[in-house]
């Protein structure tokens, strides 16, 4: 498993050109893509379906099936572009869909802010389900991931909490060229 993450993860430093030493058998670029179709584990893979089962749906109906894909492919590249400029000379390779669909985040953030998500409260050793907003549920996740981004070693394994940042913001600027223009932008919440 280790060789087929180093030769179809994205690793900063190949990609920014300043080694290709290592498993290098598909050229740097490609592994931009392969990179999103790899999990390292059981609980990655289900964590980011979860959050594109959650939110993706609604922002595929807004931009039909063949611009979701583009879309998606857009905002994971531009996770792991903010990632490496973050840390170009890391060694340590990237996967996951977590940036692209951190993309898809921004975008539900950007069409539907009122729209009220069941979040799992834990309150000690209890937990609660509430409806929040959209809007305060992903500005807390965004500000998170900031922080986080902030405090993490980009060259120590780990999660790329700057590819989350990078396809978050990327999916707020894509949304508004990708979607249907009867599709509006920051909906009212409909109850």
């Amino acid at each position: 498993m280790e060789q087929i993450v180093f030769m179809l993860g994205v690793t900063p430093a190949k990609l920014a050109g300043i080694t290709s030493y290592g498993h290098t058998e598909i050229p740097a670029l490609l592994t931009v893509v392969t990179s999103m179709f790899l999990h390292g584990g059981w609980m990655h893979l289900i964590g980011n379906m979860l959050f594109l089962w959650i939110f993706g749906n609604n922002v595929e109906d807004a931009m039909g099936h063949y611009r979701f894909i583009l879309f998606y492919l857009l905002c994971g590249s531009a996770a792991v572009l903010a990632q490496t400029l973050i840390s170009p000379d890391s060694m340590v390779p990237m996967i996951g869909a977590s940036g692209a669909i951190s993309g898809v985040l921004g975008a539900y953030l950007l069409l539907y802010p009122h729209a009220r998500v069941l979040v799992l409260i834990p309150l000690g050793v209890l937990t609660r389900l509430i409806y929040l907003p959209a809007m305060l549920v992903l500005g807390f996740w965004m500000v998170l991931q900031v922080i986080s981004s902030l405090l993490a070693d980009p060259n120590q394994p780990g999660i790329a909490f700057g590819a989350h940042v990078g396809g978050f913001i990327a999916g707020m600027l894509l949304i508004p060229l990708f979607k249907y223009r009867s599709v509006r932008l920051w909906n009212p919440r409909s109850d």
